[in-house]
């Protein structure tokens, strides 16, 4: 079956229970392909008593998952990454026609997804609690961890299949429940994908499609009880906001803004190969994008030079063809991505290349990949996140002016660092303000390291031991096998521990 021929099956529907349902709501959302402008099919605005529902069969589910023991949610958690071995394609290409990104790069992300289940399948196994001394003879005390209960995941539209995968995949294995809530861009291909997860028990993954009522009625819900949320810092800060009215745990991974700083000591072939992936990525739509470039004087006409040609060396087009750079995935989005380029013309940025739409694309929402030269720190360009492919560059004389205006920004998610020089290398390690930090090797990930940002880029962490606990509660246990007196701690207290009257 075609990418097209499931988004028709799967207009409409929602995943609860464990089926595909066609939802009773009365109002849709459009899906557009971003290549094509063409109609690729239409979500459900989900209906609040059908969200009730979800959360109900969650919370049913979410008991006999927890009751299970770890190795054989284990086991089950490593068949859903095998079957995801076996056939990437059909969920590459439905997410390439709904996002719009390079086809390579979705394969990519459907792989990251397995990587990511069999590390928390193992992970849970381990992360399951600690003894310590107990500080009174013949007892034993303990920590174990529990999961939260029914946890709601608020996906972008960027990555949605590896980020529902990295939190998925984490309150899975630590014994939780899921109800997804995915973008109304990418909400078909997100409905196509829980075709993998068919094997759990019904209730225990379930998809809600819609817009922001749907996910604002999950998260105040008090039958949920963990949020994690992916998007802006607006809807962040609200979803915080309802989430602490009960002191719901929520992982918020919010905006970034990420500097890129090359020094002379760079080797500035790979800083500027480096900076191009890093800038240009899904289309510059990566929450850890380079964003702000600070470049040495010595080297900048070097670095502007090297990085225009490989801008200009990118083929863009309709992510199914041979092509290294797709569209940007809305229209909105590209309205917002050329308003931040003309005002930073405005502004007296200079255009070394790109900064338009490609000539040979009349249709689609294609921009071309851009480079801004004579960027000044004050400029709109450097302060907001663009969510599209532009490199603007600023002048710097020294390393002490470059980490000062890396950390000159309201977000803290990623940072770059090209430099040989050890000493500016450890300096970057301690006072850049960010929670990622990539030196001379951009935008990896790994599983077993966290993921988060600081300041206004969010809060919690992703992957890692961190990304296991935001799905789980510590219950600290103290258990003395007989009984015995505790005297030395109970009532009546002894005279002699009386205050002393002069």
């Amino acid at each position: 079956m075609t990418a097209l021929q499931d988004f028709a099956l799967l207009s409409g529907k929602i995943y609860v229970d464990g089926r595909f349902e066609t939802s009773r709501a009365t109002e849709h959302f459009d899906v557009i392909d971003p290549a094509t402008e063409e109609h690729a099919g239409r979500i459900a605005d989900t209906t609040d008593g059908e969200v009730d529902y979800a959360i109900e069969r969650a919370n049913s589910a979410r008991r006999a998952w927890m009751g299970m023991d770890s190795r054989s949610r284990a086991v089950i958690l490593h068949d859903i990454a095998a079957l995801l071995r076996q056939d990437k394609a059909p969920y590459a290409e439905c997410l390439t026609r709904e996002e719009g990104k390079p086809y390579k790069e979705s394969v990519d992300e459907v792989s990251w997804c397995a990587t990511a289940i069999d590390y928390y399948a193992e992970l849970a196994r381990h992360e399951t609690g600690r003894i310590a001394g107990a500080t009174v003879p013949g007892q034993f005390h303990f920590s174990i961890k529990e999961p939260l209960g029914t946890i709601v995941i608020v996906l972008p539209f960027n990555y949605p299949l590896v980020l529902l995968c990295w939190e998925a995949a984490a309150a899975l294995a630590a014994g939780n429940a899921v109800i997804i809530k995915p973008h109304e861009q990418t909400s078909l291909t997100t409905l196509k994908f829980m075709e993998v997860f068919s094997t759990l028990p019904p209730g225990l993954m379930q998809v809600v499609t819609g817009g922001a009522r749907v996910g604002q009625r999950l998260i105040a819900s008090s039958g949920t009880h963990g949020v994690a949320y992916t998007g802006s810092v607006a809807v962040g800060q609200a979803v915080a906001r309802t989430c602490a009215e009960t002191f719901k745990p929520c992982l918020i991974e919010a905006s970034g803004n990420d500097p890129f700083i090359v020094m002379p000591s760079a080797p500035l072939d790979m800083a500027i190969r480096g900076a191009a992936f890093a800038a240009y990525l899904n289309c510059g739509q990566v929450c850890t994008s380079a964003e702000r470039f600070y470049v040495h004087e010595k080297i900048h006409d070097e670095f502007v030079e090297g990085l225009v040609s490989e801008a200009r060396k990118l083929r863009v087009g309709n992510g199914l063809g041979p092509v290294d750079m797709g569209p940007l995935a809305t229209r909105r989005q590209r309205e917002r991505y050329e308003g931040l380029i003309a005002r930073a013309r405005e502004q007296g940025a200079k255009t070394a290349t790109g900064g338009g739409r490609p000539a040979e694309h009349n249709r689609g929402w294609f921009v071309e990949p851009t480079v801004l030269t004579g960027v000044t720190p004050d400029m709109e360009i450097l302060n907001e996140e663009p969510f599209g492919p532009v490199a603007p560059i600023c002048k710097v004389s020294d390393f002490d002016e470059a980490i000062t205006l890396a950390n000159r920004s309201q977000y803290g998610l990623g940072a770059n660092l090209y430099s040989r020089d050890m000493d500016e290398t450890f300096r970057a390690v301690r006072e850049i303000e960010s929670g990622i930090l990539w030196i001379n090797a951009p935008l990896l990930d790994n599983d077993a390291l966290p993921f988060g940002g600081r300041k206004l880029s969010g809060t919690g962490r992703q992957l890692g031991p961190e990304g296991l606990a935001q799905f789980q509660n510590s219950k600290f246990v103290m258990i003395d096998p007989t009984a015995s007196n505790q005297d030395f701690w109970w009532f009546p207290y002894a005279d002699a521990e009386a205050f002393k009257q002069a």
